[in-house]
């Protein structure tokens, strides 16, 4: 879901700007969450692997691992698979509703906002 708008950017507009970044943000902190605390990655298994707290190193803080060079790299290569999985399936996704996507970007610079029942009106193909 969040990757949904830096993939309609790219789908209409074969382009994409800086407003999906907060979006890019909260997906790879949720990624990096599903592999270093929640387990789901096979590579990595069930470990926590999240920080071991911050360490002041004279000019300022600095997040100290509790883990290798070696799992952090395997850490960074799993977010990245994660984040760019989603961004590919969200752009699967909206490419096979384009109608919708078209529909409801339509209706959103109407009314400028929308609610839960319009949106599933919308998915459902309803045009307003």
């Amino acid at each position: 879901m969040l990757l949904g708008g830096r993939a309609a950017e790219k789908i209409i507009f074969d382009d994409i700007s800086g407003g999906a970044s907060n979006d890019i943000q909260r997906a790879t902190a949720t990624a990096r969450k599903m592999v270093t605390e929640w387990g789901m990655s096979d590579k990595i298994g069930p470990l926590f692997y999240g920080s071991e707290g911050e360490v002041f190193l004279g000019r300022g803080y600095t997040t100290e691992k509790g883990y290798s060079q070696e799992v952090a790299n395997i850490i960074d290569e799993e977010v990245r698979l994660i984040v760019e999985d989603c961004h590919k399936r969200a752009t699967q996704i909206l490419t096979e509703k384009i109608d919708v996507l078209h529909n409801m970007a339509r209706v959103l610079f109407e009314l400028e906002t929308i609610h839960t029942e319009e949106v599933d009106l919308l998915m459902k193909g309803a045009t307003a």
